[in-house]
């Protein structure tokens, strides 16, 4: 599977480096990462990692493969 998160605001590269396996791009007010998402378990990971990092994600979505 692959996703889309969109997260509010810039993430520095530092921040950024917390996701490793996500590519990311800064776009408008927002910060877009995407990538490869092994199953629900990692899914639910990266979302307790945004939480645990005080990001807020705006959206959320799957990609066509």
């Amino acid at each position: 599977m692959r996703y889309e998160i969109r997260v509010a605001g810039h993430m520095s590269e530092t921040l950024a480096k917390a996701f490793p396996e996500l590519r990311h791009v800064l776009i408008h007010e927002q910060t877009l990462l995407y990538g490869p998402v092994a199953d629900e378990g990692h899914l639910y990971g990266l979302l307790a990692r945004f939480q645990s990092l005080g990001l807020r994600v705006v959206e959320m979505r799957q990609l066509p493969d």
